[in-house]
């Protein structure tokens, strides 16, 4: 069953002179375990209320169900090591896995589990992250110095070799279907094209900001997690301009990002072993502190009203919810 905690938070400022307007809210937090050893990384939730993530020490793709705190757990095969996982357009689970190097698709009804290998001169490419184009394709990062894309429909697969080098990671795709991925040692934002796959390079405002998770708002901005400095920044395409925002904190250490419906940017800061998160209206930030030490959340996803994360050092998913108060 799940702990569930309500919380009033308080909101850490990036300006001294919105203190006094800014009001506290509540948000509930439930926290729901995992097997031991599962080691969770990346979860989606999906279309049912279940929710997936990868048990990338155990080799399983797992879903919850929050209704019950129940899970399943679905081995993936010998050698397995899942790493993000997506909800296709076709309602399936989506796992890049490095450990058989290989997209992987899981049929939620049947469970049966599917692989697209990549090709053989692209071995050990350490896989990361999957996202969906507006066409039905499914573009991929290795952090070895690859990205990719599968057509699943004809089996075709591309592999290209990344600017810079080694360190492609987080990866997500626009309201439109375009696709961006970051480099976590390049320390830039791509955006290859959809046809020829060739990469532009953006630099971030930041230099060695350590870009480690890319996630779009509704209007195609594209919010960024930077490991190395700190922030959580946004590039706006239309005007080709970044703005920087410091996370609370004396060295912050920003993992992973995700984007709510209401455009709120959330982070995983793992320096204050929290999720953060970020109004871009009125540039506060709110923290919800891990209940236990060295949750170490690896990746967020969520739906309406809910946030979703995996805390991999502890063998837990974590949800923040909009409480009655909060939504009112």
């Amino acid at each position: 069953m799940p702990h569930i905690l309500i919380l009033t938070t308080i909101a850490f400022l990036t300006m001294p002179l919105a203190a006094a307007g800014a009001p506290a809210f509540a948000e509930e937090v439930a926290y729901f375990p995992v097997p031991k050893g599962d080691h969770p990384h990346d979860v989606a939730p999906a279309p049912d209320g279940t929710v997936w993530y990868t048990g990338q020490f155990a080799g399983v793709l797992g879903r919850l169900d929050p209704k019950t705190g129940a899970i399943e757990r679905i081995p993936l095969g010998e050698g397995s090591r899942p790493h993000g996982v997506v909800v296709g357009p076709d309602g399936a689970a989506w796992v890049t896995d490095s450990g058989l190097n290989a997209i992987v698709r899981v049929d939620p009804a049947t469970k049966e589990v599917k692989t697209w290998p990549l090709p053989q001169e692209r071995a050990n490419a350490n896989l990361n992250t999957p996202a969906f184009d507006a066409k039905g394709r499914i573009w991929f990062t290795g952090q070895s110095g690859i990205y990719g894309r599968l057509d699943p429909h004809t089996g075709t697969m591309d592999v290209w070799d990344a600017p810079k080098g080694r360190g492609p990671y987080g990866i997500d795709a626009t309201p439109s279907g375009e696709i961006y991925y970051v480099s976590l040692a390049g320390s830039y934002l791509g955006k290859p094209d959809l046809e020829t796959g060739a990469t532009t390079v953006i630099e971030p405002k930041t230099p060695d900001a350590g870009t480690r998770r890319v996630w779009s708002d509704s209007k195609g901005r594209l919010w960024v997690s930077e490991w190395n400095s700190g922030h959580v920044s946004v590039y706006d395409p239309a005007a080709k301009t970044w703005e920087a925002y410091k996370l609370p904190g004396a060295a912050p250490q920003a993992y992973a990002v995700f984007v709510d419906d209401k455009d709120n940017v959330w982070v995983s800061e793992f320096a204050a072993n929290a999720i953060v998160k970020f109004d871009p209206r009125n540039k506060t930030f709110t923290s919800f502190p891990s209940d236990m030490p060295g949750a170490a959340v690896r990746q967020m996803a969520g739906r309406p009203g809910e946030v979703w994360g995996a805390e991999s050092g502890i063998d837990r998913l974590v949800v923040i919810r909009e409480s009655s108060e909060a939504s009112n």
